[in-house]
């Protein structure tokens, strides 16, 4: 079956006449193209396309399976590409400091809230999130394929201006002018800090400071971990956003990252440092396919239960060699991961006398990060 999510793409089909194959149709509006009353269209999907009542009765009856998205849901069950920061805060306004409030990634938030979270009560609704994240999948592995992929994970809860925000987001920019594409899990902290690094990338080195300058300050009585709820977290990024943009690269080489958070978590904002955004409605799918994607190594900076589970849950995908060749684990922080939160010794100790013993590393050094990861390639 071939995938069709361009007019262009849909018009060519078309013409093939009998001898089209079976195509999915992915968020398409064919209200004005011809060629949908007439012929056979078993097997074809057609997803989030708008149609024409005449259109969607025929090709029903003519063996396609129409999905269309219901009104009043802020979302579509199906998406043909990832989501852009400009769709996510698409109705962000910088002046207002509840700008937020009004973008389409918080309207969506507050309908899986008011739905049943995690367990929504409607049919209906738990299989329009299972289909807007299988087309969030479909659309993640197209923009992987060829790609280098390394994920950074960390904590929410690290503020912009502690020296190891900064420590990410200069790993991140090296890994990523080193080729690699940066992923996380599209949050605040550790998570931002790996898009801020991808997004300097394309900028002088110096400039990175300057963001992480105006970054930093927060307001007064700011909650400690908390800084996501700063009235105006959002937009001191957009301010970063507004004074090194990424669109005087278009038409030129340009360096790109890839958020990937979830609605479940929906009370902290999406990075806004991510060019592409996956986001997700299921936690579980969202999280295991973080760390099964990265198949050239993950980093693990400081963080609580989240970041451990997914240190032994990257443990065991490697361990088991669950999506193929165990991959590079770099744990930053020797004090913090043997003492503080005394995960290495037990990492360390189930690793022993497997293959991917030598791919986990515990560092402080931020050369060592990257050259483990930027070593992996050369040894496979």
């Amino acid at each position: 079956m071939i995938e069709i999510d361009k007019i262009e793409q849909c018009r060519g089909w078309v013409e093939l006449g009998v001898d089209r194959p079976p195509a999915a149709f992915q968020s398409l509006d064919l209200r004005d193209i011809t060629g949908f009353e007439s012929g056979s269209f078993a097997g074809c999907l057609f997803l989030s396309c708008h149609l024409t009542p005449a259109q969607a009765g025929f090709l029903t009856t003519m063996g396609a399976t129409v999905i269309r998205d219901q009104l009043g849901r802020p979302f579509t069950a199906h998406r043909a590409r990832l989501y852009t920061p400009g769709e996510l805060f698409a109705g962000f306004d910088p002046g207002d400091p509840a700008g937020y409030e009004s973008t389409y990634d918080a309207k969506v938030y507050r309908h899986w809230v008011e739905s049943g979270r995690q367990y929504p009560p409607m049919i209906d609704e738990s299989l329009a999130r299972r289909l807007h994240d299988h087309s969030i999948s479909d659309a993640l592995y197209e923009e992987l394929a060829g790609r280098r992929p390394v994920a950074v994970m960390g904590g929410h809860g690290l503020e912009r201006a502690d020296p190891q925000y900064a420590s990410v987001a200069r790993i991140s920019r090296r890994l990523t002018r080193s080729g690699r594409l940066m992923l996380s899990g599209g949050g605040p902290g550790a998570m931002e800090a790996t898009h801020l690094g991808a997004w300097m990338a394309n900028f002088d080195d110096a400039q990175l400071d300057e963001a992480i300058t105006v970054l930093a300050p927060r307001p007064t009585g700011g909650e400690l971990g908390k800084e996501y709820t700063d009235p105006d977290w959002l937009h001191r990024a957009f301010e970063v956003r507004r004074r090194w943009p990424l669109d005087s690269f278009r038409g030129r080489t340009r360096y790109d990252s890839i958020g990937i958070p979830t609605w479940m978590y929906g009370h902290e904002p999406p990075s806004a440092f991510a060019t592409k955004i996956a986001k997700y409605f299921a936690n579980s799918v969202r999280e295991e396919g973080l760390l099964a994607i990265a198949t050239h190594g993950v980093v693990f900076t400081r963080g609580s239960a989240g970041t451990i589970q997914e240190i032994f849950q990257d443990a065991a995908q490697n361990h088991y060699e669950s999506f193929g060749s165990a991959a590079p684990m770099v744990l930053v922080g020797v004090d913090y991961w043997t003492h503080h939160r005394p995960v290495w010794p037990l990492l360390e100790s189930l690793a022993d006398g497997h293959p991917y013993r030598h791919l986990i590393t515990l560092t402080d050094d931020e050369q060592e990060v990257v050259d483990k990861i930027l070593a992996y390639e050369l040894n496979t």
